[in-house]
C-alpha cells in the first residue's frame, strides 16, 4: 500500500488548540461500519451506543511533564524532552540544541535541584542523560516540568490536567491517550451504572506516536516500540467476555494496540508486561477489539492506517471528508469517532 492513499487536506483552523469544556461536550461522529451509516452526536451520547454487556477498555497511563528547560555550565539554555526511562537515574532524551554538548558535560535544571550528565549519543541522535537529584524525581517534574504538548498545538496549556485523562493512574507517557480525554468522572459513573464493565490496560505513549511515516510503501515502515501492561484481571474479564459474546470496546488506538499485542495462539488475551511495536494496517484481522473510540488523526499517520484497517479505508476517509465539512476539530484536543 502507498502512503498517498491515506493523505487528505485539512484546513489549519480545524486543528484544535484547546480542549473542549466540559470534556464530554466535544462532537462525536458515530460510524456503523456494517451499514455505512453516520450519525453526528456529542460525546456524552456515547452512553447510548454502549450496551450493558459491553466491556470498555481504557488506557490508564499517566502523562508526565516531560519537557524541561535547563542551562549548560556555560549558561546556554537547553530544552530537554524525556523519552524513555532506563533506570531510576537514566533517561533517553531529545536535546535542543544538542550538537555542542559533549560526553561528560552537564546541564543544570530546576533552579539547581536537578543536574544531568550526558553519557551517550545514540545513532538516531537521541541522547542518554544520567540525572542527579535530591528527593523524588516525579515531584521535581511536577513542579518544574511542562506537559509535552504535540508540535501542532501552539497555545500554552493553562491547566496540566487538561492533557490528562480523568482516570490516569500510573506510567510515564510523553503523549496523552487522547480518546480518553473526552470522558468525565460523571460519564464513567453513568456508563458503569448502565452495566458496562470497565477494565484497564497500560501503555506508555511515546514520542513515536507523532513520528511521520518516512517510506512510500507502508509495508516497509518500522513501528516504534512502547511498554505496555495487561493486568491479570483485565485478561480474565476480556476472555470470559469473548466466550459469552460480549463486545470489547477499546478507548483509543493505544488500547487497541495493547489488546492486539498480547494474544496467544488460541486468540485469548494474555496478562503480560512487555513492549509492542505492532503496526496495524491493511487487511489486519482484529482478534480482540470489536469497537473503537478514537480521535481524528493526522494524514498519512500510522493511526489513520489503524482506523482504516478497522473501519474500511474508503468508509473512514469518506467520513473524514464529512467531518471536515461539518467543522469537526482534529487531533489531540479535537473531537472523536465511535466505530462499531
Amino acid at each position: 500500500m502507498n502512503i498517498s492513499e491515506f493523505d487528505f487536506d485539512l484546513p489549519e483552523e480545524l486543528i484544535a488548540q484547546r480542549a473542549t469544556n466540559p470534556r464530554d461536550h466535544s462532537k462525536l461522529l458515530v460510524l456503523n461500519k456494517e451499514n455505512k451509516k453516520r450519525e453526528h452526536k456529542k460525546f456524552y451520547n456515547i452512553i447510548d451506543y454502549l450496551d450493558e454487556n459491553d466491556i470498555l477498555i481504557i488506557n490508564r497511563t499517566k502523562v508526565i511533564p516531560a519537557r524541561l528547560f535547563g542551562r549548560k555550565e556555560t549558561g546556554r539554555v537547553m530544552e530537554c524532552f524525556l523519552l524513555k526511562r532506563y533506570d531510576l537515574y537514566t533517561w533517553e532524551v531529545l536535546l535542543k540544541p544538542a550538537k555542542k554538548l559533549k560526553i561528560g558535560e552537564k546541564i543544570i535544571f530546576s533552579e539547581g535541584l536537578l543536574e544531568a550528565e550526558l553519557i551517550e549519543i545514540k545513532k538516531d541522535g537521541n541522547r542518554i542523560l544520567k540525572f542527579n537529584f535530591e528527593g523524588r524525581f516525579e515531584e521535581i517534574l511536577e513542579k518544574f516540568g511542562e506537559m509535552p504538548l504535540p508540535p501542532y498545538i501552539a497555545e500554552k496549556l493553562e491547566d496540566k490536567n487538561r492533557y490528562q485523562t480523568v482516570y490516569a493512574k500510573e506510567g510515564e507517557s510523553v503523549a496523552a491517550p487522547t480518546a480518553g480525554l473526552h470522558f468525565t468522572e460523571e460519564l464513567l459513573e453513568k456508563i458503569e451504572k448502565k452495566g458496562v464493565t470497565i477494565a484497564e490496560v497500560f501503555l506508555n505513549v511515546g514520542l513515536g506516536t507523532f513520528k511521520p511515516v518516512q517510506v512510500e510503501n507502508i509495508d516497509e515502515h518500522i513501528m516504534h516500540s512502547e511498554k505496555y501492561i495487561v493486568p491479570e484481571e483485565t485478561a480474565k474479564i476480556v476472555n470470559e467476555g469473548k466466550k459469552t459474546g460480549k463486545r470489547i470496546v477499546a478507548v483509543g488506538t493505544t488500547s487497541v494496540r495493547t489488546l492486539e499485542s498480547s494474544i496467544d495462539e488460541k486468540g485469548s488475551l494474555i496478562p503480560k508486561e512487555s513492549e509492542t511495536s505492532i503496526f496495524i494496517y491493511g487487511e489486519y484481522k482484529f482478534k480482540i477489539v470489536d469497537a473503537i473510540i478514537t480521535n481524528f488523526h493526522l494524514p498519512k499517520s500510522t493511526l489513520i492506517m489503524l482506523i482504516s484497517s478497522f473501519g474500511g479505508k474508503d468508509f473512514i476517509l469518506d467520513s473524514y471528508k464529512e467531518a471536515i465539512a461539518e467543522k469537526y476539530r482534529f487531533y489531540s484536543f479535537g473531537d472523536s469517532m465511535f466505530i462499531y
